[in-house]
């Protein structure tokens, strides 16, 4: 399944495209700490999910890092991406392109340009917390 697929199914299944919503009814916790200059990451623990958000992240930037990191809990649940980093040569690059197309699906859903239809989704993209430069991954 595509990443807008899997985002198209969320929304309808849990009535929202909140990331915070629909990853406390996955029953993934959500953990604030001061992670320096990293914006987020997931992992796993035994059958746990965690999505981790640094606590000094700014405030419309916090929706499209937890979208990100809901998109790798969901995509890439079974994949340490910050081990893959320390200690192989793997590159994480179709990793991170596909949390950040899942997140762009999940905070863009169709239904919003089209309640939005006299807007650029540039503006659409600031108003929901997407980074504009992450707006051609969306798949209209």
């Amino acid at each position: 399944m595509d990443t807008k697929t899997i985002a198209v199914s969320l929304i309808r299944r849990f009535n929202t495209n909140n990331p915070f919503t629909i990853a406390d009814h996955l029953n993934i916790i959500i953990l604030y700490s001061d992670l320096k200059n990293t914006l987020g990451f997931f992992n796993k623990y035994k059958r746990s999910k965690f999505i981790h958000l640094n606590s000094r992240i700014p405030e419309n930037l916090e929706t499209f890092v937890c979208a990100h990191e809901l998109g790798h809990a969901i995509c890439h649940h079974d994949i340490n991406t910050p081990f893959l980093k320390r200690h192989t040569l793997f590159s994480t690059d179709k990793i991170q392109r596909e949390a950040n197309k899942f997140a762009v699906e999940l905070l863009i859903p169709d239904q919003l340009l089209k309640e939005h239809a006299g807007s650029s989704i540039f503006t659409i993209a600031k108003m929901y917390g997407v980074p504009t430069k992450l707006v051609d991954l969306k798949n209209i």
